[in-house]
């Protein structure tokens, strides 16, 4: 594992954005958690959601805990794109507030308003 335990991945053909991916990870899971990061294109991420959530549709975001310290996360940057606009922010942004979903979810959290009240204070701290 490279640099704070992050591995990142571009399986698209796009340019991924410069964000401090390893920072936001190593603030809501600290150094030691094992994380994969993969962007992945709209096919790679309907047959994750099929596979595993049972949704035969692509999606922006998919995490899954390996164990209490290893985790994957998938973006799809292109329904990112889409999806951006739906919650009035730009595809940095977005694909920032992803990943920070993404990490509650590896810590254990829920969808709930106590999630969204951390996305919103992560957004802040990294200057979104």
């Amino acid at each position: 594992m490279p640099v704070n335990n992050i591995e990142i991945q571009n399986l698209t053909k796009g340019k991924l954005p410069s964000l401090p991916f390893a920072n936001i990870k190593k603030e809501i899971l600290g150094e030691e958690f094992e994380l994969s990061l993969v962007f992945v294109n709209n096919a790679r991420s309907k047959n994750l959601n099929n596979k595993y959530r049972g949704k035969n549709k692509p999606t922006n975001i998919l995490s899954f805990p390996l164990s209490k310290t290893v985790g994957e996360i998938f973006i799809a940057p292109e329904v990112a794109r889409k999806d951006a606009p739906k919650f009035e922010l730009n595809f940095d942004q977005f694909i920032t507030r992803l990943f920070i979903h993404g990490l509650l979810h590896l810590d254990g959290m829920e969808h709930s308003s106590k999630m969204e009240e951390k996305e919103a204070k992560f957004m802040k701290r990294f200057g979104f």
